[in-house]
């Protein structure tokens, strides 16, 4: 059937793994991934051979794993990752990455918050299971989903109006002036809510009807409030919450929103946890379940992606497509283009469509390997003969004609879109300018945009990218006033926007500053990205002091310490040359192996390390 499973058991025997085959009668999974969301109907991806030379890479080195088919577990726990691996620079995420960053958008990750937008300027959203979800979490159709992005939810409005942080006195108005408290309502007042990221308002939604019964919760009504407490109070209050869900509907959609969860929080030990909590429980092995590992092994160490494979290959589950772009990608970020191109060439084989995503990722990673005429190529190929009539696209094209500094391919572009343009293209193209350091075509758009549109942070936060990106410290704090004067609210992607500023600008203490204030003031996560380019100018100058301040405020704002925090960390000691006693007990609580760029930055740092000299002097 998979051609992976004859490169696979031999070796995988070898590393003494043991093969037992699950006697469970399992059911295959019924639903496919696609870039859009999950179909219902399935579609077969039959005969896997083009995936047999993945194993060169992705085999998991010595015991790495502890893996037992038949109980379908993953763990973590045992043993050192092999340090062989120079090109597995696993710390390096997509999260910190030029290419991946653009490519795990693409995928559909969490990153990015956005704080507020006009009613034009949202796109549907989609739950972090990958389905358009109601607050019911019904899957909504095409046609339902175009409806409702016109539909105006009164009760949404009533929540929007209600001053201060809690909504109890505008639901209880709401009732006692006789209004109407349907499932519809309240489906349509959270998908709004969850479209602005109001995940706090919308919790206070969700446990308000609870608590009144104005609704009789079903299993994906507690899934919802599930992801929204798993997003807002973390994991550990997660899981706590599914112990007071009536055991009855504790099912497959409870854990699986747990799971995928962990993977926008990046915690491997806890959703390889989930994992095998879902098979102890005895549901189907999903490639929807799948396929969260994989995201996660992408992240963090790409050399176990093989066992997932081999894990699906002996349950029979199918791969998707969603499969697909993930192995691709991280075939990317792994140097191996010819390994890439394999998948992609696999893909097509197979009759699956090489999408707009898919191919964006393919163009990435051959603009950071330096194949432009590759990268030019695919790009021909997604613009079409029309690109008027494939105006869908263009917003990606502003995007990577810029990577491969193409100004003259984005003005063509441009102009596709420029009498009636819609915001995200503006945005795009603002972003694109600024790459292409044409300031004031960006300012341009941004002008234009500002007239035809409600001037939000969101569309703010774009600009002063830009102008972080290229020192311009007056014009961002001019932006800034601008937003305040304009009743803008401040979050997550000013806060990032602003701390570049002032990095860039050399004034990390002002940006130090910034980012605590906001999170005082705000119950509101701020991004990765704001906190680890602190660490990074922290430890460049070997201030351990600071640096570990930025690392233990990296954890209460609820970011999984992962190789990367660790490496940067290590570099300030390292600059401050002094040892860093107890850092390996430190990675092994937080159940990180180090790879081998860390492995070698840590004997800098070991405080017990005998040199040659002091040999003698003993």
């Amino acid at each position: 059937m998979w051609a992976l499973r004859r490169a696979s058991l031999p070796s995988l025997r070898k590393r003494g793994f043991n093969l037992r085959v699950s006697c469970v009668n399992l059911t295959p999974t019924t639903c496919v991934e696609n870039g859009a969301g999950i179909s219902d109907s399935p579609k077969k991806i039959n005969g896997y051979g083009g995936f047999s030379s993945l194993n060169r890479c992705y085999h998991s080195g010595n015991g790495s794993l502890k893996f037992t088919i038949g109980r379908r577990e993953l763990s973590s726990e045992a043993g050192a990752k092999d340090e062989d691996d120079d090109d597995l620079e696993e710390g390096f995420s997509e999260l910190e990455t030029p290419a991946g960053e653009e490519s795990e958008k693409l995928l559909g990750s969490d990153t990015e918050l956005s704080e507020e937008s006009d009613e034009s300027d949202i796109e549907e959203p989609h739950d972090e299971l990958e389905l358009p979800l109601s607050h019911d979490g019904d899957v909504i159709s095409t046609e339902k989903k175009l409806s409702r992005r016109k539909a105006e939810s009164e009760l949404f409005k009533a929540i929007m109006e209600a001053p201060g942080l809690t909504i109890h006195k505008a639901l209880e108005k709401w009732v006692e002036d006789g209004k109407e408290m349907s499932r519809e309502e309240i489906s349509l007042a959270m998908v709004n809510l969850r479209k602005r990221k109001m995940f706090g308002r919308a919790l206070q939604l969700s446990e308000w009807v609870e608590s009144k019964k104005h609704l009789e919760f079903v299993e994906k009504d507690y899934a919802s409030q599930l992801d929204l407490i798993a997003k807002l109070h973390g994991l550990y209050k997660a899981e706590v919450y599914i112990q007071s869900i009536p055991e009855s509907f504790r099912g497959e959609i409870i854990y699986r929103t747990l799971l995928a969860n962990c993977v926008i929080q990046n915690n491997l030990k806890k959703g390889e946890e989930i994992f095998n909590k879902m098979k102890d429980l005895e549901f189907p092995l999903t490639a929807f379940a799948c396929n969260q590992l994989l995201i996660l092994y992408k992240r963090n160490d790409r050399k176990k992606i093989a066992d997932v494979l081999l894990l699906m290959e002996h349950e029979n589950v199918k791969p998707s497509p969603l499969t697909f772009k993930i192995l691709i990608d991280a075939k990317g970020q792994s140097n191996d283009i010819a390994g890439m191109e394999q998948i992609a060439d696999k893909m097509k084989a197979e009759g699956i469509e090489l999408d707009i995503q898919t191919n964006a990722i393919l163009v990435g990673h051959y603009i950071t390997a330096g194949l432009v005429d590759k990268a030019k190529t695919i790009l021909k190929e997604m613009e079409g003969e029309n690109l008027k009539e494939n105006r869908w696209v263009c917003r990606i094209l502003l995007t990577l004609y810029a990577n491969l500094g193409m100004a003259d391919d984005v003005e063509r572009v441009w102009k596709v879109c420029e009498t009636h343009p819609w915001i995200e293209e503006c945005l795009s193209v603002i972003e694109a300018w600024g790459k292409l350091k044409k300031i004031d075509e960006a300012e341009a758009v941004f002008e234009t945009m500002s007239k035809r549109w409600k001037l939000s942070s969101k569309n703010c936060s774009v600009l002063l990218k830009v102008y972080a990106n290229h020192n311009m410290l007056v014009k961002g704090k001019d932006l800034v006033k601008r937003m305040a004067d304009n009743g803008c609210r401040i979050g997550p992607l000013t806060w990032d926007a602003l701390v570049k500023l002032y990095v860039q600008a050399g004034e990390v203490e002002k940006a130090d500053s910034i980012l605590q204030k906001a999170v005082q003031q705000s119950q509101m996560k701020p991004l990765f990205s704001s906190f680890i380019v602190i660490l990074e100018q922290y430890a460049k100058r070997g201030d351990i002091h600071n640096s570990e301040k930025i690392f233990y405020r990296m954890k209460q704002a609820g970011y999984a310490s992962r190789i990367r925090q660790y490496q940067v960390l290590i570099e300030a000691y390292i600059n401050a040359k002094v040892p860093a006693y107890g850092i390996r007990d430190r990675l092994k609580a937080d159940n990180i192996y180090p790879n081998r760029t860390l492995a070698h930055m840590l004997t800098q740092v070991d405080g017990f390390r005998k040199s040659p000299v002091s040999d003698l002097l003993d």
